[in-house]
């Protein structure tokens, strides 16, 4: 980088808006890279707990099925097979209350249903942040430069000197707030379609276990891998 010019020399020769802009590029990226990191992380850790989920229905009990799907720590699904077995368990023990006003089919959808809106909303903490960042980096790295060629300007009328040395520097140099801005956004905007989908894949895996789950638990058996087509 040269002496003359670059980030640095911006930070130099800025004033107190321009050292603002550039903290603010920097914390916006340093939130967006790990929102990134951390969600990322747990996404796979989801999807591995998805895709081993079959392995409750190969199981010869409830309770060996629990204890399978116990080993991945913070798994989803077997959450949602504990509430399922909490919630028959519970309809069929209460009684006098008012959910005996439902049936024990509606009272397990129910349960599974909270269950899986609570998980969706964890799942997508965090995704809001990413989508602010990917919408808003840009005009601030725009504002930036903008901010930047006005002053370049001032400087340039000042000193009288209109030559092409001095006015490509100091403008070149207030287009990197764009570039800063881009490189910010596009991250931001990748990772959040990127764990978008892998939220979308979890979802859809645990409405369907809890499909089944909800079939077992009222009628004792699982449905037919002939009844997911819809799903």
């Amino acid at each position: 980088m040269s002496t003359s010019f670059g980030l640095s020399h911006i930070w130099i020769q800025g004033d107190a808006v321009t050292h603002l802009i550039l903290i603010a590029l920097i914390v916006m990226s340093v939130l967006s890279w790990t929102v990134i990191v951390l969600k990322a992380l747990d996404v796979w850790r989801h999807k591995q707990s998805a895709l081993g989920s079959e392995q409750f229905w190969h199981t010869t009990s409830l309770a060996e099925g629990l204890a399978v799907l116990s080993q991945r720590p913070g798994n989803l699904f077997h959450t949602l097979a504990q509430v399922g077995q909490e919630a028959t368990e519970h309809h069929q023990a209460a009684q006098k209350q008012l959910h005996d006003r439902l049936d024990i089919s509606d009272w397990v959808t129910r349960s599974l249903r909270n269950t899986i809106d609570d998980h969706t909303t964890r799942l997508q903490n965090g995704l809001a942040i990413l989508a602010s960042i990917g919408s808003t980096a840009p005009f601030v790295g725009l504002f930036g430069t903008v901010w930047g060629i006005y002053h370049a300007l001032v400087s340039i009328g000042v000193s009288g000197s209109a030559s092409i040395e001095a006015v490509a520097g100091p403008i070149g140099e207030t287009l990197i707030m764009t570039a800063l801005g881009l490189a910010v956004a596009i991250p931001a905007v990748l990772g959040y379609n990127a764990l978008l989908r892998g939220n979308k894949f979890i979802i859809a895996r645990m409405n369907r276990f809890a499909h089944d789950l909800h079939a077992y638990y009222v009628t004792g058996a699982r449905v037919t891998h002939g009844q997911h087509g819809a799903h």
